[in-house]
C-alpha cells in the first residue's frame, strides 16, 4: 500500500490545494522572527554601549593624557569612561582617534582623586545614573531567547503535528494512510490463502455494508490476527485496507501507555473519535498483547495505566453502534495473555490464525522477494522452499537477501543456487566464527557431531542429515543439521524418543572413545530434559504417571498468570515426574551408547572425515554410511508438532556456551 505522509489522526488529514498539493509552509515562522527581532535589539545595545565608543585605551594611558591636559571631555557610564581628547595623541606608534573609551580599575571606581583631578583640568563632565543598560538587555534578551527555543523544541518534540505540547500530549499518535492510486492488496500478499478468504468479508463491508445490513448480518467489529513472528500480519491489515481503499489508521500497543494515569484512555478515545469521523475506515493496533493482557494480574494491580488504557478500549468497542463502519484489526503473537473481554464476541469477534508458509506458499513468498533479484538459470526456488521448511515469510526475505549479499562479495552478476545454500546455512547456524579449536578440541568436537549424525542416520523416524559441519557457527562448536523430508503437523511418541536417543548421542559419543564428557552438551541436554518432561506431564506418554496433564509453570513467570495459580499437584506426584524424566532420558542415553558402540567403524570413518574436511553433506555422507534406511513414519501416541519443539529438535550442536 504506497503510503501518504503520515498525519496525526487529530488532524483528519491536512489541507491541500485546489491542485490536490499540501499548501507550501512558510520559511519564517514566528519562532524565526522573533529570533531575528532579538538579534537586532542585542546589536542595537552593544553598538551603543561604552565598549563600542572610539577607541579602547588603557586606564594608565587616560591618566597621562590627563595630566597632559588633553582630555576636553568623559562621560561615566557604570565603571567605564567614554570622552574625546583635545588633540589626537599617539599610542603605541599609532595616532589615536580623536573619542575613546577606558574601563576603570575595580579599586579605582570611586577614586576621588580623579574627580579632583579633572576638576583641576576643567574637563567637562558628565555622570549618568545607574540605568538599563546594554548588559542588562542582553541578558533579558538571552534569557528569552533561551525561553523561546525551549518552547520550539518542546512544542515540536511532543507535537510532530502542531497542534500544541498539552493538547497533543493527550491525543493519539496514530498515522493515517489515505487509499492512493497504487495501494498494496491482496495480490501483493503471497500464500495465506485462508486468512485472505476471511478478510475479504471485511473489504466487501466496507465497500458495501448495505449488502449485509439488508439480511439482519452483522459484521465483526473486530478481527484478531494471531501468528509468530515474521508471518505478515501487518502486511495483511494494510492490505485489506487497500483492497477496501478507505482510510488506514496505524498504532502500536505500547503507543498508548504513558507515565500518567488516564493519558493512555485520552489518546484511546480521540483515536476512535477520529476514526468514526473518517468512516469508513480502518484501525490497526499493532502488538495489542502490550496493552490488552489480562487485568488483575501482577503487581500493578486494578488501577494502573494499563489497565485503564485497556478498560477504555473495551467501552470504545462496545460502543459502536450497529450503522459504524469501522472496523478494528489488531495483531499479537501472545493471545494466550490476552485479556478475555477483549476476545468475546462483540469486540474481537473474529480470530484468524496467521500460520507459517507450506512449500507451495514458500515458493509464492520466494517468487515475490526475488522479483528485483537477478537469479541464475540454475535457481530452483522449489528446491530452496523444500529445505526452508519451518521458515516464516519474513525468514524467506532474510533467504533471499542473504543470497543476493553473498553474491555481490563475490562480484558475481547473478545469484546462483549455491548462494542460496550459504545463506540458508548461514540463517539456520549463524556466521562462521573466527576461533580456531586446538587438535583436541576439534577431535572431540567431530566425534560429538559424529554421534549426532549417525544416529540420525540409523533412525528411520528421524529427518534426514543435510550436513554436519565442526565450523564453528553462531553459538555452537558444531552443528548437526537435519531437513525433513516432507511437512508434518503431528509427532508420535516413538519419533520423540528417536529425537532423544539422537540428542544424547553426542555425549555418548564422547564417553566411548575419550572417556569423558564435555561441557559442549549442555545445550542437548536442555532440550532434551524439556522435551521429556512435555512427554510426562503434558502428553501422557509415562505408564506410571498415565494420562493427566500437570501445569509446572509458564515460561514467562513475570506476564503475571503464575503469581494467582498454583500447582495442583503434590509434592509426591512432582517427585514421580522427575523420576520418570530421569528415567526416559537415561533410557535413551543407553540406548544411543549401544548404537554407536554397535556401529563403532562408521562412527569413526564419520568422525575422521569430519577433522579433515570440517564439513559433509548428505551426498558424502551417503558415500560413507551407505544409503539411509526408510522414510519417517508416524507411530503411537500423537500431539501437536509445534509442543513438540521439532524445529529446534532438529538440530544437534556442541554448545560452548557452558565452557
Amino acid at each position: 500500500m504506497a503510503d501518504n505522509t503520515p498525519q496525526g489522526p487529530n488532524q483528519g488529514g491536512s489541507k491541500k490545494t485546489k491542485d490536490g498539493e499540501k499548501p507550501k509552509r512558510t520559511p519564517f515562522g514566528p519562532f524565526w522572527i522573533l529570533l531575528v527581532l532579538s538579534l537586532f535589539v542585542v546589536m542595537l545595545f552593544m553598538f551603543d554601549s561604552p565598549g563600542y565608543y572610539g577607541a579602547r585605551v588603557p586606564y594608565s594611558k587616560f591618566r597621562a593624557e590627563l595630566d597632559k591636559d588633553n582630555v576636553a571631555s568623559v562621560e561615566f557610564v557604570e565603571d567605564s569612561i567614554k570622552g574625546e581628547w583635545k588633540e589626537k595623541p599617539e599610542f603605541e606608534g599609532q595616532t589615536l582617534p580623536i573619542k575613546f573609551n577606558t574601563k576603570l580599575p575595580p579599586l579605582l571606581v570611586e577614586d576621588r582623586e580623579l574627580i579632583a583631578d579633572l576638576r583641576a583640568k576643567d574637563v567637562k563632565t558628565v555622570s549618568k545614573p545607574p540605568q538599563f543598560g546594554a548588559n542588562t538587555i542582553l541578558n533579558l534578551m538571552l534569557i528569552g531567547m533561551m525561553i523561546a527555543f525551549l518552547w520550539f523544541m518542546i512544542r515540536r518534540n511532543s507535537d510532530p503535528m502542531g497542534s500544541g505540547m498539552m493538547g497533543s500530549f493527550i491525543k493519539s499518535p496514530a498515522k493515517r494512510f489515505q487509499a492512493s492510486d497504487q495501494p498494496t492488496t491482496f495480490k501483493d500478499v503471497a500464500a495465506m490463502d485462508n486468512a485472505k478468504m476471511e478478510l475479504q468479508e471485511i473489504v466487501d463491508f466496507l465497500k458495501d455494508a448495505t449488502k449485509f445490513t439488508k439480511l439482519g448480518a452483522r459484521i465483526p467489529k473486530g478481527v484478531l490476527l494471531m501468528g509468530q513472528p515474521g508471518t505478515g500480519k501487518t502486511l495483511l491489515a494494510r492490505a485489506t485496507a487497500g483492497e477496501a481503499g478507505v482510510p488506514f489508521f496505524s498504532i502500536n500497543g505500547s503507543e498508548f501507555i504513558q507515565m500518567f494515569v488516564g493519558v493512555g484512555a485520552s489518546r484511546v478515545r480521540d483515536l476512535f473519535r477520529t476514526a468514526k469521523d473518517a468512516a469508513p475506515c480502518i484501525i490497526f493496533i499493532d502488538e495489542i498483547d502490550a496493552v490488552g493482557r489480562v487485568r488483575g494480574a501482577g503487581v500493578g494491580g486494578g488501577h494502573d495505566e494499563r489497565e485503564q488504557t485497556l478498560n477504555q478500549i473495551l467501552g470504545e468497542m462496545d460502543g459502536f453502534t450497529q450503522g459504524d463502519t469501522v472496523i478494528v484489526l489488531a495483531a499479537t503473537n501472545r493471545p494466550d495473555v490476552l485479556d478475555p473481554a477483549l476476545l468475546r464476541p462483540g469486540r474481537f469477534d473474529r480470530h484468524i490464525a496467521v500460520e507459517k508458509p507450506t512449500k507451495e506458499g514458500r515458493v509464492a513468498i520466494l517468487k515475490v522477494h526475488s522479483r528485483k533479484v537477478p537469479l541464475d538459470d540454475e535457481v530452483d526456488l522449489e528446491a530452496v522452499a523444500t529445505g526452508a521448511v519451518g521458515f516464516s515469510g519474513a525468514d524467506l526475505q532474510n533467504l533471499v537477501n542473504e543470497a543476493a549479499l553473498n553474491a555481490s562479495r563475490k562480484s558475481q552478476s547473478r545469484v546462483k543456487m549455491e548462494d542460496f545454500e550459504i545463506a540458508r546455512d548461514r540463517v539456520l547456524m549463524g556466521p562462521v566464527r573466527e576461533e580456531v579449536l586446538n587438535e583436541h578440541e576439534k577431535r572431540m568436537t567431530a566425534y560429538h557431531e559424529a554421534g549426532h549424525a549417525l544416529i540420525a542416520w540409523l533412525l528411520p523416524e528421524l529427518d534426514r542429515v543435510h550436513k554436519v559441519t565442526v565450523i564453528p557457527r553462531g553459538r555452537a562448536l558444531g552443528v548437526t543439521q537435519l531437513l525433513p523430508e516432507e511437512e508434518t503437523y503431528n509427532v508420535g511418541e516413538k519419533r520423540l524418543h528417536s529425537q532423544l536417543v539422537m540428542m544424547l548421542a553426542g555425549r555418548a559419543a564422547e564417553k566411548l572413545i575419550f572417556d569423558e564428557y564435555s561441557a559442549g552438551a549442555e545445550d542437548d541436554l536442555k532440550r532434551a530434559t524439556g522435551i521429556s518432561r512435555r512427554m510426562v506431564g503434558h502428553w501422557g506418554m509415562s505408564e506410571k504417571i498415565g494420562p493427566v496433564a500437570f501445569r509446572q509453570g509458564s515460561k514467562d513467570p513475570f506476564l503475571g498468570k503464575d503469581m494467582h495459580e498454583h500447582r495442583e499437584f503434590s509434592e509426591e506426584t512432582a517427585r514421580i515426574i522427575d523420576l520418570e524424566v530421569q528415567r526416559i532420558l537415561v533410557e535413551a542415553g543407553v540406548r544411543a551408547t549401544t548404537m554407536l558402540d554397535e556401529n563403532r567403524d562408521k562412527m569413526i570413518a564419520l568422525a575422521e572425515a569430519l577433522v579433515d574436511a570440517e564439513s559433509l553433506d548428505t551426498k558424502e555422507i551417503t558415500e560413507l554410511l551407505g544409503e539411509r534406511a526408510g522414510a519417517p513414519e508416524s507411530n503411537g501416541k500423537a500431539v501437536n508438532e509445534d509442543d513438540a519443539d521439532t524445529k529446534e529438535a532438529s538440530v544437534g550442536d556442541s554448545n560452548d556456551e557452558a565452557s
